[in-house]
């Protein structure tokens, strides 16, 4: 996650198609011309569609494309229509007015070709399918299928579902390399766009993407033509089998229309980043193809001046790959994608989606810059410091809704009214009221705040227009009308929402509605008493009213309901049933209920056109919400257990860390191990017996890594980093069947990649290489690499069974060798050696070569063969191993790059007082010292200080 506006001021921060893995050209949509003027004014007649122009669907079946205007029935858009028509939630085509509906207000469409949800409501529409006569497509492009529900604050689940659409396109020419990407959430009105240079691997695109987990990818029909797709359109399907592709017409593609759009839609809060995008030509066309697809596709436009438009390049956040982010099991468990035990699970304690959101983007894009970080860790400690501002703020957040789905459905023009939009803008109100009454409880709990980030959130919703918003909505909405659970409390608050007297035949339709549900609830009493039953009315949204009963204590007459009671069904201890004369009160209510919702909407719309120009303050809040959730989680974990705040250094250095993600599944403290790492010793070779815990210190130290640049304590008791600017790992020996890649090949593709995009700041994970091939290529290869990496100043940690490479520490001043413990004991009885792990980690190569024979010794294996491995190994170990000593020379050189590299250190970021710091001279004085003497002998000693 990038850094917020406000941390700028304060810190200085589904349902998816399958591609074919072959790249075969998808032919290109044509987007449709429509008109982008208008405004939020009500007026009369209804709204009309915009389904007018040509569509080739993109496909990579084998059939033709054809092309011809929507609701053609001879293409798969106009059966996608047809079917979609006889529902009554067709996306595409010509809308024609809604005569029943004559006296609702019209929305013209805004300044905007861009849309989300179609008829103002989240309900998220097919992209068309298209597929030849008589043949099956392989490749379905669509949009997830879900009903606009509101999601409660204690039902946030770190689940996240694929709703972002996403266009990408690439310069030509001379500009090849120069990638342009804007995105777009289904659930959230932001553009967020992005251009960057990259390299010939498109590292940074593929991470990008993974991260942004789209739904639908678009891209130029050039980059995929003739079936002779760009190397960029190779790598994404490639990398994205599961997700839709569409391939839409290079002219679209248009520098000069993205501006235009950006200009037309930005909301003034966000305008500056006009100055940003100027010159970004790549990623203003990706915009302008993406937002006239959107409108396109969901048949509504966004109001003028009404939608957040930011620009994020690759350099304000550190990069992990999509790799390393499944071996470090950031947000998804490898063995149990259901499962919390990842690093988002041990830290996601928050109470909005808006809150999960943001965490779990910092989870797998966490900050570097040191000030932004250190303003976050200041306010997770100061809720961790004040108790009463903890559990004040965590009581206020918890009450809040999705802010950002809310923003989402407002800002919309729907260009069709339906009953489903009617009801939707009345809860959409309701909700909306309820999260502006949230705003002054919360800034009374931030009020006292000390540190800068706080005060600059508590600062922003200081913001008047929330108190103007609110006064509008309460002329029109009842005092009392607020966001309930239950359908039954919801639908009666949003048929009682608008105030008496404001229309005249609303008020006769809501006392016939009274009427028609206290009819029902007497007819109910009177059959209870007439069979002598315990009756109650129920309501689902699903039945409408119906009849319920409990069986406990019941005795039934031959054991069997009365006639007159039908649609019996039994659940537990309970039948559920209804009568005919319910299902016509039923019909009644509903009549009543669509003549409330028709009468209701055309004061909402007015309402809510008058309410407009200030809406966009509901962006501060949702950004102070999303933010303070975050923190608050964060400050969360720590009081679960026992983290520390971190330091930022030019040093990795670790007090007895643990892992986090163990921590949560053991339930206790782990054994806790020491990491340092600095530029002098900035190669640290592992090695240790098989199950000693090499693995899990690795990706302890990568945890505490990504906790740290989030803004997180981490679990030590003292922690320093340097800002790791990319984090690599190479884990694991699992074969790649999507890609015929053998374990070998996995790993030389997985370094080839570390190799390419290291830097200097770096932070790189190696666990095991060179293991899919014998040993003595396992062992050049590894050599080699370690050697190449060592010309980087890069922190590298390389955990291996190759004993040969500890060899390195005699050759290179900044190698260290750490081995994980075993011990060894023997039974009295069986006089059979036992290993016993200590998961600790110690300075030094390990000493036992032969352990891979003693986990064998464990298993089942036949006694037999142990023994005649023993004794082959043994063999083997007479003709390669010889004691090799280390040239006194380099030794030497060694002690003296050492104390180089310290003293650069303490100059750098040394805050001892001059007596402690005289003291740690000395220190480092006998050290070196003492490694001369080692090398060659006594030098001679100078007493002084």
């Amino acid at each position: 996650m990038f850094r917020s506006a406000t941390e700028e001021t304060t810190g200085g921060s589904s349902v998816s198609g399958r591609c074919s893995p072959s790249p075969v050209t998808p032919a290109p949509v044509a987007l449709p011309q429509t008109p982008r003027t208008g405004s939020w004014s009500s007026g009369s007649g209804s709204g009309s569609g915009s389904g007018s122009g040509s569509f080739r669907a993109a496909s990579t079946g084998s059939g033709p494309a054809t092309s011809s205007g929507p609701g053609t029935s001879g293409t798969a858009v106009g059966r996608a229509s047809a079917k979609a028509g006889s529902r009554g939630d067709s996306c595409l085509g010509d809308r024609s007015s809604n005569t029943g509906w004559a006296s609702m207000p019209s929305f013209t469409p805004g300044t905007s070709s861009s849309s989300v949800w179609g008829c103002g409501t989240p309900r998220l529409k097919r992209t068309p399918v298209s597929a030849g006569h008589g043949v099956t497509a392989t490749y379905r492009a669509r949009t997830p299928q879900t009903e606009h529900t509101v999601t409660t604050s204690s039902s946030v689940s770190s689940a996240t579902v694929a709703s972002v659409i996403v266009a990408v396109v690439e310069g030509r020419g001379l500009a090849r390399g120069e990638i342009g990407i804007a995105s777009i959430d289904l659930r959230c009105p932001e553009l967020i766009l992005s251009q960057f240079p990259d390299t010939g691997t498109y590292a940074k695109v593929v991470t990008k993407l993974h991260i942004l987990t789209p739904l639908e990818i678009l891209m130029p029909d050039t980059a995929s033509d003739k079936g002779k797709g760009t190397k960029l359109f190779g790598l994404i399907t490639e990398n994205f089998r599961n997700v839709a592709f569409t391939a839409v017409q290079r002219k679209y593609f248009n520098e000069r229309k993205g501006l235009e759009y950006i200009q037309q839609l930005c909301a003034p809060e966000f305008s500056t980043v006009l100055m940003e995008v100027q010159a970004k030509y790549y990623c203003l066309a990706a915009a302008a193809a993406l937002l006239k697809y959107f409108e396109f596709i969901q048949n509504s436009v966004y109001a003028p001046k009404s939608l957040k438009v930011s620009f994020r390049g690759s350099e304000q956040t550190a990069m992990i790959d999509s790799t390393s982010a499944k071996n470090l099991e950031l947000v998804l468990n490898n063995r149990d994608p259901r499962s919390d035990h990842t690093l988002l699970g041990v830290l996601n304690y928050t109470k909005t989606p808006g809150g999960s959101r943001r965490l779990r983007s910092n989870v797998l894009e966490p900050l570097l810059d040191t000030d932004t970080i250190n303003t976050r860790l200041d306010s997770v400690q100061e809720l961790l410091q004040d108790e009463e501002l903890f559990f004040g703020l965590k009581g206020a957040i918890a009450r809040f809704l999705d802010i950002d789905q809310l923003l989402s459905v407002l800002v919309q023009i729907p260009k069709q009214e339906t009953f489903q939009l009617a009801e939707a803008k009345i809860m959409h109100v309701i909700n909306l009221k309820h999260t502006l009454e949230l705003v002054a409880p919360l800034k009374a709990v931030l009020k006292n705040c000390q540190t800068p980030l706080l005060k600059a959130y508590c600062s922003s919703l200081e913001d008047n227009r929330f108190d103007i918003i609110l006064e509008q909505i309460k002329t029109v909405i009842n005092d009392d009308t607020s966001y309930t659970k239950g359908s039954l409390n919801m639908r009666t608050q949003k048929c009682y929402a608008v105030r008496p007297n404001i229309n005249e035949f609303l008020d006769i339709a809501r006392r016939a509605y009274t009427e028609i549900v206290d009819d029902i609830a007497g007819m109910v009493t009177q059959l209870g008493e007439k069979f002598d039953l315990p009756l109650r009315t129920s309501f689902s949204t699903a039945r409408g009213f119906f009849i319920q009963m409990k069986t406990d204590g019941v005795v039934l007459p031959d054991g069997q309901l009365p006639s007159d009671f039908m649609k019996v069904t039994k659940c537990r201890n309970n039948y559920s049933f209804t009568t005919a004369d319910m299902i016509k009160m039923n019909d009644r209510c509903e009549e009543a209920l669509s003549e409330i919702f028709h009468m209701s909407y055309v004061v909402v719309c007015q309402l809510l056109s008058s309410i407009h120009e200030h809406v966009h303050c509901l962006y501060k809040l949702s950004d102070a919400v999303s933010m303070l959730d975050m923190l608050l989680s964060l400050a969360n974990a720590c009081t679960v257990s026992d983290y520390v705040r971190p330091e930022f250094t030019d040093t990795l250095a670790i007090k007895q860390g643990r892992h986090p993600i163990l921590e949560r599944i053991s339930g206790q403290q782990p054994i806790s191990n020491s990491s340092y790492i600095s530029e002098g010793s900035n190669f640290i070779l592992i090695t240790g017996p098989n199950m000693s815990g090499k693995s899990t210190y690795l990706k302890q130290v990568a945890l505490c890594q990504v906790m740290a640049q989030i803004g997180s304590f981490v679990p030590a008791e003292y922690a320093s980093f340097r800002i790791a600017d990319q984090i690599f790992t190479r884990i694991g020996v699992d074969d790649d069947f999507e890609t015929n890649s053998s374990t070998f090949m996995v790993e030389m593709k997985e370094i080839s990649y570390i190799i390419h995009n290291a830097s200097d700041r770096s932070l790189i994970i190696i666990d095991e290489l060179g293991r899919g091939t014998s040993a003595e290529e396992g062992i050049g290869i590894c050599h080699a690499v370690c050697e190449f990496l060592l010309n980087f100043r890069a922190f590298t940690l390389f955990a291996t069974h190759f004993l040969e490479l500890c060899q390195l520490e005699a050759l290179y001043p900044n190698v260290e060798n750490h081995h994980m413990g075993v011990t060894l004991t023997r039974s009295a009885s069986s006089n059979a050696e036992k290993v016993t792990y200590t998961y600790l980690l110690s300075r030094g190569r390990s000493e036992e070569k032969n352990y891979g024979l003693r986990a064998a010794e464990i298993t089942s294996l036949p006694p037999s063969i142990i023994q005649e491995a023993k004794e082959i190994t043994s063999q083997i170990n007479k003709q390669l191993w010889e004691k090799q000593q280390s040239d006194p020379e380099a030794l030497k050189h060694r002690a003296v790059y050492h104390l180089a590299t310290r003293l650069l250190q303490a100059a750098r970021n040394s805050r001892l007082d001059p007596d402690s710091l005289r003291i740690y001279l000395k220190g480092l004085k006998k050290r070196y010292q003492a490694e001369l003497l080692a090398a060659e002998g006594p030098v001679p000693t100078n007493t002084e200080d």
